[in-house]
């Protein structure tokens, strides 16, 4: 049996997500924060490397400015920092775009990177989607990622409704999605999280309709 070799990535845990209109509204973004600190617990732990990664649009930006106190990390990931983990900041959706995390992955060893982090609907999906065409495999933790309330010119949505529909479609190609809880125990126990695929998810939704 092959080990999964692991990596942490903390997606833009940043404090303009607590407030304004990038709040996180579902899951509760009083919630999902707990399970993020869970989940740096339990990597810290069984010894896996973290990266933490923040978003940055620059000076004078109206969000994202790394000026403001709106671009510092929420307080329960700031408390939990270590020296060893990774500092990245990014410009584009993805974390792997113009960064220098491909390599310090490579570097680890990792195979394999954990997701965590804001938003679903944005960072989360473009980072899982840029890690297929390094052969990076990934894990995304359901109830400690969030997403947002959408609406523009071709509709509107709810913010349940864009996560849950996110999480079936990232399990369905990109990413094994599991909780935050199942996820821990897969480090306990030293195995991949079940992955499911695109054809054997259409059958089953076929055969319910």
């Amino acid at each position: 049996m092959t080990t999964t070799r692991r990596a942490l990535i903390l997606i833009d845990v940043q404090q303009e997500y607590f407030a304004g209109p990038l709040a996180i509204q579902y899951p509760p973004r009083e919630e999902s924060i707990l399970r993020i600190a869970a989940a740096i617990d339990a990597a810290t732990a069984a010894g896996i490397p973290v990266a933490v990664v923040q978003h940055s649009s620059g000076s004078g930006a109206p969000v994202f400015d790394p000026e403001t106190s709106a671009f510092e990390l929420h307080p329960e990931v700031a408390r939990r920092v270590q020296p060893s983990w990774k500092g990245v900041v990014k410009q584009y959706g993805s974390v792997f775009a113009g960064t220098e995390l491909e390599a310090w992955l490579r570097e680890q060893g990792v195979d394999t990177v954990t997701l965590v982090g804001y938003m679903t609907n944005n960072c989360v999906i473009a980072s899982a989607a840029g890690a297929e065409e390094l052969g990076i495999d990934v894990e995304v933790l359901s109830d400690a990622t969030g997403a947002i309330n959408l609406e523009n010119a071709a509709g509107s949505v709810d913010a349940k409704t864009v996560h849950t529909t996110l999480m079936a479609l990232l399990d369905s190609n990109f990413a094994a999605v599991a909780t935050t809880a199942s996820w821990t125990q897969a480090l306990t126990d030293g195995t991949a999280l079940p992955k499911d695929d695109l054809v054997s998810s259409a059958t089953r939704a076929a055969e319910r309709d």
